[in-house]
């Protein structure tokens, strides 16, 4: 099946700006709630929840980003192997 030769090659290609901003931030979002779902001591049950939100949403967000494709970088690139 060629779903997963897409996706590799989606995740391989270059992403726009704004979704490179985003990725990071998704990135900071996931650290922070790792962070507090690891701290040492009594963490809050409500603290260690929005933990729990933090990281799925940090990892839903770069996941989603690093799939977006800037078509237009995306096809400079395949003429400059071309030639």
């Amino acid at each position: 099946m060629n779903l997963l030769k897409e996706v590799k090659n989606r995740a391989m290609a270059p992403t726009p700006p704004f979704f490179q901003f985003l990725k990071k931030a998704g990135l900071i979002i996931a650290a922070v709630g790792t962070a507090m779902l690891t701290a040492p001591g009594a963490v809050p049950d409500v603290l260690l929840a929005y933990a729990a939100h933090a990281v799925t949403a940090g990892t839903i967000l770069v996941s989603i980003c690093q799939l977006t494709v800037d078509e237009s970088r995306l096809e400079e690139r395949l003429l400059q192997s071309v030639e």
